[in-house]
């Protein structure tokens, strides 16, 4: 067991928020875990504080857990709390930069990691892809993450928090996984984001296109001119280009039901209208009370993304199950990561993948400053 003192002058000579010339110092903050019973908080050398910088004696590692009023640590309740190390804070096992905040929420905890948004990104790339890919396709996959985080950051700039650590952003397990690699990719792109008329682009990206990226309109129902649908073969060697799911027609009956879509008595499911990029607009739901319409998206959120993995599918009803059968994982739109890695095989520069996959924006330097697209 270790007696740890925390210092409140030490949290507050962490780094800050930073913009213009000091633009790689910057900060995002992450949501780590949201609706917590409690977390278990461990490390060397961790500093702790309550929400007014007060100093907390803590013997680690030691638990947290949402009480009546605030988080309760070591005995007593806190309205905030905060944690930071020398090196990493240990939350539930990960291991963490930069400051972490635990706080009460209506329902458990919320636990946010504060920090550099360049440490941020050396996590990063081994969630969303791997550091053993080419370089190119590497530095490709931090320019667009910072782009997300940065415009994540300009949307969300007054919440508690900027990203989510999951799929619904991007995926972040702290630093466990950080190498040599990934901190070279970021490093060689230092503070550079994708831009369009002088802003930063929303840098949707996605696993697989299936041959064909998506327009953001078709997923999302607004118009990004950068978001355009394009020709990609680059991405046919992924082992998820081609995918087969079969489920049970009570079982699909009893999650769309879940989700919101009341079919009862299914009996056919129905291909419906195609979009220009050839992924299917809707589905047609045929049961013992008629037949009802589904947007595709909606389709595949209900079901899960990881059973029915893009919406570019053909489905094929007999003995009481479906079965689909598609290409392509991931919504489609912006970067297909698998297209990436092959052509950065291929000898292409992470540049040129960008300029592909998102046509007519501008890379740029965090605080201005266009980059040289050679």
């Amino acid at each position: 067991m270790k007696i740890i003192l925390a210092i409140a002058a030490f949290l507050a000579s962490l780094p800050g928020q930073a913009y213009g010339a000091r633009a790689l110092q910057e900060n995002v903050r992450v949501a780590l875990l949201k609706g917590a019973e409690s977390i278990r908080i461990d490390g060397d050398g961790v500093l702790a504080a309550d929400e007014g910088g007060e100093p907390l004696r803590l013997e680690l590692p030691v638990q947290a857990r949402r009480g009546r009023d605030g988080v309760v640590i070591g005995g007593r309740t806190v309205r905030k709390l905060v944690l930071a190390a020398p090196g990493a804070v240990q939350v539930n096992g990960k291991r963490y930069r930069g400051t972490v905040e635990v706080l009460p929420q209506e329902k458990g905890l919320l636990v946010v990691d504060e920090l550099p948004i360049e440490e941020y990104l050396v996590g990063l790339i081994n969630c969303e892809i791997s550091s053993l890919w080419p370089m190119e396709a590497i530095k490709a996959q931090a320019v667009v993450a910072r782009t997300y985080a940065v415009y994540q950051k300009k949307v969300r700039g007054g919440a508690l928090y900027h990203l989510e650590s999951s799929v619904l952003d991007q995926v972040y397990d702290g630093c466990d996984i950080e190498d040599s690699r990934a901190a070279r990719g970021v490093k060689e792109t230092a503070g550079e984001i994708l831009t369009y008329a002088g802003e930063p682009i929303q840098a949707f990206y996605h696993s697989n296109c299936g041959g064909r990226t998506e327009v953001a309109e078709n997923v999302w129902g607004v118009r990004l001119p950068y978001l355009r649908s394009v020709e990609c073969d680059y991405c046919a060697v992924n082992p998820s280009a081609r995918w087969e799911q079969t489920l049970t027609l009570k079982k699909l009956e009893s999650l769309l039901r879940g989700g919101g879509v009341s079919v009862p008595g299914l009996r056919d499911i129905r291909e419906g209208r195609r979009n220009e990029s050839g992924r299917l607009a809707d589905l047609v739901l045929v049961s013992a009370r008629g037949m009802v319409t589904v947007p595709a998206v909606t389709f595949r959120k209900i079901v899960g993304y990881t059973v029915i993995k893009s919406t570019n599918f053909q489905v094929k009803v007999a003995d009481d199950s479906a079965t689909f059968t598609g290409r392509g994982y991931g919504h489609g739109v912006g970067l297909c990561q698998w297209g990436a890695k092959q052509r950065a095989a291929d000898g292409f520069s992470y540049r040129e993948i960008l300029s592909y996959y998102y046509p007519g924006t501008v890379l740029e330097k965090i605080g201005g400053g266009v980059q040289d697209a050679r």
